[in-house]
């Protein structure tokens, strides 16, 4: 809207005016989303906070509290200590892991509790030599099945 509604003319006529002027210069044509629903849900209760949810949901962000933050941190962390490439590697990701659980351990932040105590680093460890004897058994115990079966045929 470039021009100010003139005084004496009703403002709902002066904005059906010009809505009808647009329309007429094809300013509504091709609008993002045009045709689609609507991306709200008719059943929902109003929520103050949407236009936040979108934008995060949009984002791809989330935002938890600090103790369920670090909770799945420290489930990620404990699975890529497992898929770790060395011993010394995934012994770094959990001491790393560890430092900030103990951290919040000794000075919770406001919210839900941790609930989660630090790694035993030696026992992760034992578990990775574990997962990685049976992966390098399992792909050898494959290939040579595999061969036996090849030389069969």
């Amino acid at each position: 809207m470039t021009e100010r509604k003139p005084p004496g003319v009703p403002f709902e006529s002066w904005v059906d005016k010009q809505i009808r002027d647009a329309q007429r210069r094809g300013e509504f044509e091709e609008l993002p989303g045009a045709g689609e629903p609507l991306p709200t849900e008719v059943d929902s209760t109003y929520d103050e906070l949407w236009w936040i949810k979108r934008k995060l949901a949009r984002e791809g962000l989330s935002v938890l509290p600090p103790a369920l933050a670090l909770r799945k941190e420290a489930e990620d962390a404990l699975e890529a200590a497992y898929a770790a490439p060395s011993e010394r590697i995934a012994r770094k990701i959990i001491e790393d892991v560890n430092v900030k659980i103990k951290d919040m351990m000794f000075k919770p932040p406001p919210g839900p509790p941790l609930g989660k105590k630090p790694y035993d680093v030696d026992e992760v460890v034992r578990e990775w030599r574990q997962r990685r004897a049976a992966a390098t058994s399992g792909s050898a115990g494959g290939s040579a099945a595999g061969s036996a079966a090849g030389s069969a045929v």
